[in-house]
């Protein structure tokens, strides 16, 4: 009787633990062409430090966040750093520790500003750093960029100064016609 169990068993190369390793490395693959995919549709990235979060708490952000087009995906550094490639070497040495993004698709502030708010609120939780565009940003400036009103009212401040100029213009022009009206019903009045 052989008292060694392992002598009479071959390990082949289809065993299942080299099935397990394949289907890991497909798992990966899959997840690092999915985050590529989504930075390439993004307006703006930021990397956030999620520690201390329930996950109930991370729900209930994805649903916020969804509502302004964003969208907050956890996942490993190694990974998201391959999906980054060479395009973000900026905010890379950020990728340390717990590492979630947020992805900005519609307007590129709204998500930065729900993610700001709803940190504060948990009290946990943090901004490492970003990207506008393809411009890096540092954790202050994504704060910073959170602090900024919504895309409408930037908007209304910007029709409003534009039209400042006009009805000035204006203004000055009907001057002369409100003095001449004025002087007219001052002379029917004494008239009168």
């Amino acid at each position: 009787m052989d008292k060694n169990p392992k002598s009479s068993e071959t390990i082949s190369a289809g065993s299942p633990s080299s099935a397990k390793a394949s289907a890991g490395r497909q798992k990966k693959e899959a997840t690092v062409a999915s985050l590529t995919e989504k930075l390439g549709k993004a307006k703006s990235v930021v990397l956030a430090d999620y520690t201390g979060l329930k996950h109930k708490q991370l729900e209930e952000l994805r649903k916020v966040l969804a509502g302004v087009e964003a969208e907050f995906v956890v996942t490993k550094n190694k990974l998201l750093e391959r999906a980054l490639g060479d395009t973000a070497s900026g905010i890379k040495p950020h990728l340390t520790q717990a590492t979630a993004i947020l992805v900005n698709y519609g307007d590129e502030i709204a998500g930065i500003r729900e993610l700001i708010k709803f940190f504060k609120s948990a009290g946990l939780g943090n901004a490492k750093a970003g990207l506008l565009g393809s411009q890096p940003l540092s954790g202050d400036e994504v704060k910073r960029l959170s602090d900024l009103p919504s895309r409408e009212i930037l908007l209304g401040q910007l029709v409003r100064q534009l039209n400042a100029p006009i009805q000035g213009l204006h203004y000055a022009l009907s001057w002369n016609m409100r003095k001449l009206v004025y002087a007219l019903s001052a002379v029917k009045e004494k008239k009168g």
